[in-house]
């Protein structure tokens, strides 16, 4: 049986974005479960979308419908469940070296102090590669807004981290990379998959 353009065109794009869509929602979440029927829903409604309309704007449209399928299954169970203070859980993979374990954690400690805007827009950046352009359309914020969030939220990471660190509150050493810290949090989570 062979299957349709538009057939085709799902099944591609569900090959190339239901991992990271997965993630994103797990992320958003904190259950796996819950993740997957946002994405599964998601898929459903690409079903009933024109190829044509999304032409070059899938990724974002997809990431979009994704989070606001989320946070409306969020608001829901917040309803129905006590509030906790824990809004975006975060894995920590225990089987890696210790530095590496302890660095994670720490960035992971001072993600969880950002506010939840930065947050996000750091993680689709880092976590799913996304464009600002794309993180705009997902947020509904304007592109400098997303750079601003992301410059601000780095700066502030490196800042806290630095501090803890020197115990000082100096930032790293002029020779050390900005992102190095945002890299090695990316590449980790990207090998566990």
């Amino acid at each position: 049986m062979s299957r349709t353009p538009k057939s085709a065109w799902v099944a591609d794009a569900l090959e190339i974005h239901e991992r990271p869509l997965i993630r994103y929602a797990k992320w958003l979440l904190g259950d796996l479960e819950s993740a997957r029927d946002a994405v599964q829903e998601t898929f459903l409604r690409l079903c009933r979308e024109d190829p044509a309309k999304l032409e070059g704007r899938l990724a974002p449209w997809l990431f979009t419908v994704c989070r606001n399928l989320a946070l409306d299954a969020r608001k829901k169970a917040a309803r129905m469940t006590p509030m906790d203070d824990e809004q975006f859980p975060v894995a920590c993979d225990l089987d890696e070296r210790h530095d590496a374990r302890q660095a994670l954690a720490r960035i992971h400690g001072t993600l969880e102090k950002l506010p939840a805007n930065q947050r996000e827009v750091i993680y689709l950046k880092f976590q799913c590669d996304l464009s600002y352009k794309e993180i705009s359309e997902i947020t509904a914020l304007s592109v400098s807004n997303v750079g601003f969030l992301l410059h601000t939220a780095v700066r502030a990471i490196r800042s806290h981290l630095g501090a803890e660190t020197t115990g000082a509150g100096h930032e790293y050493a002029s020779g050390q990379p900005e992102r190095s810290e945002m890299v090695r949090l990316r590449t980790g989570r990207a090998r566990r998959g």
